[in-house]
């Protein structure tokens, strides 16, 4: 069918999830809102059924799972032809379905821009991966797939601990995918609160690199934006250093097996 199924995965979200919903409901139509739930104990599932009672376009499913996994089983629960991915502590803004919209004929893969809020101590430029001149970096917290082409590539590689939508990217480009950047597809994405926060975040990116190191080798060309005055931050520094022990505890993992 035609139309946009926006496929969530959360996990004690509820400080947060409440705000995604109010941004995503008033969105173009016609679309679903599908969302799964990794078991939160927390509110998250009591405030999910209060909007999955009210409106017949919002799906809400448990099931314990990863975040690749569960985008996955929501994928297989939508209906529309086109599939957008969001965070559970992001912000839709206003036009972002019907910017994604207006660029579904042309192409396989939109890529949003994603604006950060909160606690900007923490918030830094991304490191980006290019593959065959695509940012495959580009985040699945805003993130538009079609579902014919997230079928045929077999979704999200359940494997991964994290980076797996970075995978995703990478499979597309080489299966010859239109895609394309969209800065008026716009999402509004949170920083980490704290720092214990922050320095997890670092750690797992560490690991997915390590697994994506595992899978392609040197095929991925990396590059960045920052200036030096931010590669010797004291943040930037500390996120090296975290990714770092991601990356090796992912090797000496793989070494045991």
């Amino acid at each position: 069918m035609q139309g946009i199924s926006i496929v969530i995965t959360v996990l004690n979200e509820e400080k947060n999830i409440r705000d995604l919903m109010v941004s995503l409901v008033p969105q173009e139509q016609p679309l679903e809102i599908i969302v799964v739930d990794s078991l939160s104990n927390d509110k998250t599932p009591k405030i999910l059924k209060e909007y999955a009672e009210k409106y017949d376009f919002v799906n809400f499913y448990e099931k314990k799972t990863t975040r690749g996994g569960g985008r996955n089983y929501g994928v297989s629960k939508s209906q529309y032809n086109y599939i957008a991915f969001i965070d559970g502590d992001a912000i839709a803004g206003d036009q972002w379905v019907s910017n994604l919209r207006a660029l579904t004929e042309k192409y396989d893969i939109v890529a949003g821009k994603s604006i950060s809020t909160g606690n900007m101590r923490y918030a830094m430029e991304r490191f980006r991966l290019y593959y065959e001149e695509f940012e495959v970096t580009s985040p699945s917290s805003n993130l538009m797939y079609s579902k014919k082409l997230f079928e045929n590539l077999g979704g999200f590689d359940e494997s991964f601990v994290t980076a797996e939508d970075i995978d995703l990217n990478i499979r597309a480009v080489k299966a010859g995918s239109r895609h394309t950047i969209c800065n008026n597809c716009i999402v509004y994405t949170k920083t980490r609160e704290t720092f214990k926060e922050f320095k997890k975040q670092a750690y797992w990116n560490g690991y997915g690199r390590k697994q994506l190191k595992e899978k392609y080798g040197n095929t991925l060309k990396l590059s960045h934006q920052l200036s030096i005055k931010e590669m010797l931050s004291p943040v930037y520094i500390a996120r090296n250093y975290y990714g770092l022990k991601g990356y090796m505890h992912c090797m000496i993992r793989k070494n045991k097996k």
